[in-house]
This record gives structure tokens, C-alpha cells and sequence, in this order.
């Protein structure tokens, strides 16, 4: 039989619950799905699934397509000096 060893993982409560809720209903404890996890990553040598950043929502879009619009309109003016655009702003 192989040698085993325990490691201590540090997880948010309510987490911890939820994992604890769904393992439970596949047939198996944390302990195993953390197991089938790791034997997972040593197979394909890589974490075995994809992880993103979040896609901005729509209204993060909207923001950043109307700042490209505004950085490309000459009529729009441009400061190099906090000075002037705070005198600007008073106005």
C-alpha cells in the first residue's frame, strides 16, 4: 500500500460546506476530489481546467469603447498638467 500524508488546506466556511454538500452527493468526500484533482493536473501537467480573468460586463465595454472615441477626437481636449486641468475643472 502507499505511504500517505495529510496536508491542511485553508478554505472559506461557507465553501468548504458547499464542496463538502457536492462531493457528497457525487460518492466521495473532499479528501477524494482533492486526489482525483491532483491526479488530474499530474496527467495533462497543467491546472485541468481553464482559468480567465473575467470578462468586463457591458457597461465596462461601453466605457472603454467611449474613452478609444474620446482619446481619438482632436476636439476633445488633452492635459499634460494636473495645473491646468484642475484650473479647468473650477471653471
Amino acid at each position: 500500500m502507499a505511504s500517505t500524508t495529510n496536508i491542511s488546506i485553508r478554505m472559506d466556511t461557507e465553501l468548504k460546506s458547499q464542496a463538502d454538500a457536492l462531493f457528497n452527493e457525487l460518492g466521495m468526500n473532499i479528501s477524494t476530489a482533492f486526489n482525483i484533482f491532483v491526479r488530474q493536473a499530474l496527467r495533462e501537467k497543467r491546472i485541468p481546467f481553464d482559468i480567465s480573468l473575467s470578462q468586463p460586463n457591458q457597461e465596462t465595454i461601453a466605457a472603454i469603447i467611449e474613452a478609444e472615441r474620446i482619446a481619438k477626437d482632436s476636439s476633445v481636449k488633452g492635459y499634460t498638467d494636473l495645473d491646468e486641468l484642475f484650473a479647468d475643472l473650477e471653471k
